[in-house]
């Protein structure tokens, strides 16, 4: 399992005019198993991948029992171009 979910926020959603579509993937994966599931699931052809991995953030907060510490997930995220005149529909697709 490559593809964890789509991300759908205003900015991706603005990028969707220049057939760009954003997903959150395994951090172990490359470009090349990307671009094979994406096909695999969307049946549409990718011009493009840009991938970004975000490190871990500590996170703390104050509670009755006293200070928490913690730390968030590693996250990758990859922004695919499709090529020109192709869509992908996340309401109308099978879930991932």
């Amino acid at each position: 399992m490559i593809l964890i979910k789509p991300v759908i926020t205003d900015k991706s959603s603005m990028n969707e005019e220049h057939a760009c579509y954003t997903f959150f993937v395994c951090i172990k994966s490359n470009k090349n198993q990307i671009k094979k599931e994406i096909n695999k699931v969307f049946g549409v052809t990718i011009k493009k991948i840009r991938t970004m991995i975000y490190p871990r953030k500590d996170k703390s907060k104050y509670t009755k029992k006293g200070f928490l510490y913690g730390k968030t997930i590693r996250l990758k995220k990859a922004i695919i171009q499709l090529k020109e005149n192709q869509k992908i529909d996340f309401f109308n697709q099978k879930k991932i």
